[in-house]
């Protein structure tokens, strides 16, 4: 069985990825993180709250629907959110160089990794 580190570095194998955490959006905690760029335990309660502010917003709109990943476009850097259905309230956090990532692969192997992880 891979543990938590060994999922996410298998998410960095995507050309472009800087670093990914798991973070915990009930409380805005980092649970683990590999690679390096950004400040994760920041980026973690910062994105808390972008997580959180979706799923109120969803609820208010009564879509009855979850979200599959938020994507953050800047002008130098991807920010990809994507919550784990299998463990509420856990979502995994990946920035990716932009010059240098593609966008689509990144998508695809955070979806293929996320229902790996187990805790």
């Amino acid at each position: 069985m891979k543990t938590l580190n060994d999922n996410l570095k298998e998410i960095l194998t995507v050309d472009g990825s800087m670093i990914v955490g798991l973070v915990d959006a009930n409380s805005g905690m980092l649970l683990g993180s590999v690679g390096t760029g950004v400040d994760m335990e920041v980026a973690a309660a910062g994105n808390t709250e972008v997580v959180r502010a979706k799923l109120k917003t969803i609820e208010a709109l009564k879509l009855g629907d979850q979200i599959e990943d938020v994507l953050i476009t800047l002008g130098r850097q991807y920010h990809i959110i994507r919550p784990l259905p299998q463990k509420p309230g856990l979502f995994l956090y990946c920035v990716l160089d932009k010059a240098r990532a593609n966008l689509a692969l990144a998508r695809r192997k955070i979806s293929d990794v996320g229902p790996l992880i187990l805790l």
